[in-house]
């Protein structure tokens, strides 16, 4: 198994662009070096990975509920990623197996805070002004909401734990140092 990352720049408003790290999905048998993990912090691991010669550092948790019952989901994860060159540093984002509906952006909430993420694909990222905040957040809250829409107009919710995710975000940062 393997999680592959790729940086690309995208332009959210005119001139401004915006580096997103794309999680290619939890691939098998790809020619990609596997991911090393470094460490499990409760409901969160850590892994290292090379990539086109740069070293990705992420704290990762699986949805712990997924919803409505009904349909496949699939692997559903939140990340926390930096590269060891500095293209991103400390950015969250999620992941779905299944392309999100682009024009009906996602929204994270942890706590009473919550912030509109864009979709690219079965990615979301959210704007690098609220990265710092959905971080501390994260730190500091004990769950996390993902709720979206599929590309064929599903709505969704995903609950994450928070559990560990302090202690995965500075290992994360820590090895990426």
């Amino acid at each position: 198994m393997s999680i592959l990352f790729n940086m690309q720049h995208k332009t959210t408003s005119p001139g401004r662009p915006l580096a997103l790290v794309i999680l290619a999905g939890l691939l098998a048998g790809t020619a990609a070096a596997e991911p090393s993990a470094v460490g499990r912090f409760k409901d969160w691991v850590v892994f290292t990975e090379e990539k086109g010669g740069d070293l990705l550092c992420y704290a990762a948790t699986e949805a712990n509920s997924k919803t409505p019952a009904s349909v496949k989901h699939g692997d559903v994860w939140y990340y926390v990623t930096s590269w060891k060159s500095g293209q991103a540093r400390n950015q969250p984002s999620f992941r779905v197996t299944y392309d999100l509906k682009t024009d009906k952006a996602p929204k994270t909430t942890i706590g009473r805070s919550s912030w509109q993420m864009f979709a690219v694909g079965g990615e979301a990222f959210a704007e690098d002004a609220d990265d710092p905040r959905i971080v501390d957040a994260l730190k500091k809250g004990s769950s996390l909401t993902v709720s979206g829409q599929s590309a064929r107009g599903t709505n969704v919710t995903y609950r994450f734990s928070l559990s560990g995710s302090a202690d995965a975000i500075a290992k994360a940062e820590e090895a990426c140092r």
